[in-house]
């Protein structure tokens, strides 16, 4: 499927939290409005796991759930985390370990669905020569430093034995660092899909490390305030509910599906469907199994608090954040089987 663009460090988003809601939102195109009632702003942005927010829209399938949705796309990701941070929209697609970060900033968010997990969407690609992360010693990577893939790339290191002082790191958004890295300014670059097809492009390039390699890593989730938790659970039920809807008629029209998200992420239907094994997208049950909590990296608690370690660990974030009121699987479990 396609990709989610992420630029910034996470110490610049933890300050930017109290950003007023027009400069939270300026980065977002236009969207329209489904449904009845009072408005939920949902943003998203471009990963494979989000864009079937795109098919419910167009399918009319928020408004058949009783919602009244108005979604906005946002070109720039991290715009989006500030934009729910800071209240200026309801809801937001993004990773567990950017919502953590922004928790430990002060956001009050609560975590509702699992849309995906990343499992090998997100890369390492590395030019010609390069054959190991091990082999990045002393290289220029090009990551968009704070964002998910930076933390794919500190996995990585840390496997290999290395940190990020073994590194070079070139902080760019991760469309510029693709871009720099096809055209050779680079040696290496952490990236998403779909900018790891352009990645990809420079001749002799390979992918040397990805998040297939680090399972349940990256799960991507729908997260909203905590106050529309509490003051409006029937439309975050209606939410859920559209989500699941919204699976099953991708699974009954696919053609017609793969042609909307392949548009709203701006790459050719083929390009889309070269990017369904790097995400998994989540069933219902899947949803259960992974708030349950337990000891294993399926399940939300355990990786939650692994990447708490690791980010506070590495300075990405400055405090523990709380996890009370962080997981709330009461709409997965009420949704419709």
């Amino acid at each position: 499927m396609i990709s989610r663009s992420r630029p910034r460090l996470l110490t610049v988003l933890l300050t930017l939290l109290t950003l007023a809601g027009v400069t939270a939102l300026s980065g977002c195109s236009d969207s329209t409005a489904s449904g009845g009632g009072s408005k939920i702003t949902l943003g998203f942005s471009a990963w494979p796991g989000w864009f079937p927010w795109q098919v419910a829209q167009e399918q009319g399938l928020f408004a058949k759930n009783g919602v009244n949705v108005d979604l906005k796309y946002f070109d720039n990701y991290t715009d989006s985390i500030n934009a729910l941070s800071s209240g200026a929209i309801d809801a937001n697609s993004q990773t567990l370990n950017d919502t953590l970060s922004s928790v430990s900033g002060g956001a009050k968010l609560s975590i509702v669905l699992v849309n995906d997990n990343s499992t090998g969407n997100d890369k390492i690609i590395a030019r010609d020569g390069i054959t190991s992360v091990a082999d990045l010693k002393g290289k220029k990577v090009a990551v968009e430093q704070g964002a998910v893939d930076h933390y794919l790339l500190l996995l990585a290191l840390q496997a290999a034995k290395l940190t990020e002082k073994d590194i070079q790191l070139v902080n760019l958004p991760t469309d510029a660092a693709a871009a720099a890295f096809k055209g050779g300014q680079v040696d290496a670059v952490a990236a998403f899909a779909p900018f790891t097809s352009t990645a990809l492009e420079r001749p002799g390039s390979r992918a040397i490390s990805t998040s297939a390699e680090f399972p349940g890593a990256i799960p991507d989730h729908l997260v909203t305030s905590q106050k529309l938790v509490k003051e409006r659970p029937k439309d975050v039920q209606a939410l859920v509910n559209t989500w699941f809807e919204t699976l099953t008629w991708i699974k009954n029209n696919k053609d017609a599906a793969v042609k909307i998200m392949a548009k709203r992420g701006g790459v050719s239907e083929a390009d889309y469907k070269s990017y369904d094994a790097g995400t998994t997208i989540f069933t219902r049950q899947q949803n259960i199994d992974a708030f349950t909590p337990g000891v294993t990296p399926q399940h939300l608690d355990f990786q939650a608090n692994k990447i708490v370690d690791f980010i506070t660990g590495t300075g990405l974030a400055q405090q523990r954040p709380s996890l009370d009121g962080l997981f709330e699987d009461q709409f997965v479990k009420a949704a419709p089987q």
